[in-house]
């Protein structure tokens, strides 16, 4: 190769690929034929490799999916009905979408200069389909430029036992912090105290007293106690706005 005149190469790993030219993670996913069974959806979804969690809100519904598949008590071979196929060949087109999806692989852009401040921000969310959260860096530069960059995302199905949404937004405010602690070892940076987002006013006042909630509220109330302050917990929740989502945006940008 003339690296004076060559493009560089993508370089791949399981289905992740890097393009060293342009700086980006992108994906291109060929996926083979299957059956249409359990077994099939299973392989496929698992040959997926997403480590960051670029693609986890699209991966979900397939495990949901799975997930359905298991609770009906499907067998692995069995062939699946054609309401639940038609899904599956839905899910499959939708992968389309991703061919010229690009992730920068960097954290800050060329030339941003010397980094004078840098926090973490997450946030969580549930609701009867799911649960997750999402985690940004904030960075401010000497020159006071804001850049924000995605870090890392994540998804869970729900638990096959019944859970209230109230429940499964402490859930997800657990996988906050979770991820918060790994973040602050693996990024090898001065960071700030993390924020942490939540627009469940019901997680926010579990911290109240957690000692008189039942185990599974009390454990992870503790966990979060354990390891952040009250004061970084934020309430993203606009009830005067019918952009809400917009204003969360903002808000959290210019914090």
């Amino acid at each position: 190769m003339d690296l004076d005149k060559d493009s560089l190469p993508i370089e791949r790993t399981l289905g992740l690929q890097w393009g060293v030219d342009s700086d980006h993670f992108q994906f291109n996913i060929h996926l083979n034929q299957k059956p249409h069974t359990r077994r099939g959806i299973l392989s496929v979804v698992s040959s997926i490799f997403d480590p960051l969690g670029f693609l986890a809100t699209l991966i979900l519904p397939a495990k949901q999916l799975l997930q359905e598949l298991c609770q009906r008590g499907f067998g692995w071979d069995e062939p699946l009905p054609q309401t639940v196929s038609d899904k599956w060949i839905e899910w499959i087109a939708s992968l389309e979408r991703i061919k010229h999806f690009q992730v920068p692989r960097c954290l800050k852009p060329k030339s941003y200069g010397t980094q004078k401040f840098a926090q973490l921000h997450h946030f969580s969310d549930a609701s009867e389909n799911g649960y997750g959260s999402v985690s940004y860096i904030r960075q401010v530069n000497m020159q006071d430029v804001v850049h924000v960059a995605f870090v890392l995302g994540k998804s869970r199905v729900l638990p096959l036992k019944h859970i209230t949404v109230p429940r499964l937004e402490l859930a997800a405010a657990t996988l906050l912090v979770k991820v918060d602690k790994m973040l602050r070892k693996e990024l090898h940076m001065d960071l700030n105290p993390s924020v942490f987002w939540t627009d469940s006013q019901t997680v926010l006042k579990y911290g109240n007293d957690y000692t008189r909630f039942k185990t599974y509220v009390a454990n992870r109330v503790s966990l979060i106690r354990d390891n952040n302050e009250r004061s970084q917990w934020r309430c993203g929740y606009m009830p005067q706005s019918s952009y809400g989502s917009q204003r969360k945006v903002d808000l959290w940008k210019n914090h």
